[in-house]
């Protein structure tokens, strides 16, 4: 079981979401740094549609093992209940598709349909440490996605589905259904469940003492007494904070 499964079916806090929209993957980075988190950001996959709006939501996991000929020919997708089809169907708001795709992107993982789908149930993203087909279609897609890369080839040339909502890796980073994920310009970040709150809460401090920290620096203060900054200026911006 998920070390973490006893906070599945409590929703994300408005606050907790809004505080992640506002904090960066490498605040993020830092701050699991510091809980001795240092395998949080997925390797691989990188943003092929960010238009700004950080990614932020709830893991829904697909696990891939190798195809094989005999299981995998075109025709497998006429099954409406095959293991794809189905993941994605069971896909609900605010979630986000994760799919383990072993670093293999000489196939792809999904295409322009099933992210199409992903789109109308209300999913919160893509990522996959594999590839995406339809690439092109993707940058209209109002749905964040981070791959690997991109190929034309079906999944089945090199993927075959076996499971959903099973503990994972994606990017080398160990992903259960429920951790929270968060994707910007640099890439993808996954939080633990049971500590995304006081994650959350703590990352936005340092983005709002970082950004006094930046003005400060713009303003033509050196970088000693101010980064990392002194008792003084910490008091400065707590006093302004109020």
């Amino acid at each position: 079981m998920p070390p973490n499964d006893n906070t599945l079916d409590t929703p994300l806090s408005i606050e907790t979401v809004e505080a992640l929209r506002k904090t960066s993957t490498a605040t993020l980075t830092n701050q699991l740094f510091k809980r001795e988190l240092r395998n949080a950001f997925l390797k691989g996959p990188l943003p092929h549609n960010y238009r700004g709006n950080r990614m932020v939501g709830e893991a829904y996991t697909m696990r891939c093992i190798p195809s094989r000929e005999d299981l995998d020919p075109l025709s497998v997708f006429n099954d409406y209940d095959h293991p794809q089809r189905t993941g994605v169907e069971n896909v609900i708001p605010g979630q986000i598709l994760v799919i383990d795709a072993r670093g293999q992107a000489s196939a792809a993982s999904l295409g322009h349909i099933l992210a199409t789908r992903l789109q109308l149930r209300g999913a919160a993203g893509i990522v996959t440490d594999g590839a995406i087909r339809d690439s092109a279609d993707f940058l209209n897609l109002d749905l964040p996605t981070f791959t690997a890369g991109v190929s034309p080839v079906t999944n089945l040339g090199k993927h075959h589905v076996v499971e959903s909502q099973v503990p994972i890796g994606c990017g080398e980073v160990p992903i259960y259904p429920g951790d929270v994920l968060v994707g910007d310009g640099d890439g993808v970040v996954c939080i633990p469940r049971k500590i995304v709150d006081e994650v959350a809460q703590d990352g936005l401090e340092q983005e709002q003492l970082e950004g006094f920290i930046l003005r400060k620096i713009k303003s033509g203060r050196p970088l000693r007494n101010t980064y990392p900054p002194s008792e003084k200026l910490l008091t400065e911006f707590k006093e302004t904070r109020a």
